[in-house]
């Protein structure tokens, strides 16, 4: 399982990498390997403003169907079409082919909650033992 250090990860299992104002937002790859294989990925509409906790789309795999939140607020400027003929991407690649969405920040400091590689680590490997 990859942890990788340049990303910021939710409770919720969502990664996020800041570059320029920009977030870029995908699901872990410990959520994608709990999912299974992903069958379907629904995302939102270039231009949505979303908060800081919204659901800004799904992740459908052969065992079950799960929101994907986002851990900051902004205005969706791209999202990742490549996921709509293959969203087996996620499984194969999910820090990289495999983003979802792209957003323009509106607040940094929602930044404060998120956990590093070693906190995210350590939280799935607790969460793993109930």
């Amino acid at each position: 399982m990859e942890f990788p250090d340049d990303v910021k990860y939710t409770k919720d299992h969502e990664w996020i990498k800041i570059e320029d104002n920009i977030a870029t937002i995908g699901i872990t790859d410990y959520a994608q390997e709990k999912l299974g294989d992903i069958v379907y990925v629904e995302l939102p509409d270039v231009g949505e403003t979303l908060e800081k906790g919204d659901a800004f789309g799904s992740v459908e795999s052969v065992k079950s169907v799960s929101d994907c939140y986002t851990p900051v607020a902004g205005e969706v400027i791209e999202v990742n079409d490549l996921l709509v003929e293959s969203p087996e991407a996620i499984n194969e690649d999910p820090y990289g082919e495999g983003w979802m969405v792209k957003i323009k920040l509106q607040k940094n400091q929602q930044l404060d909650d998120l956990m590093t590689n070693v906190e995210y680590e350590n939280y799935v490997s607790e969460e793993s033992e109930e």
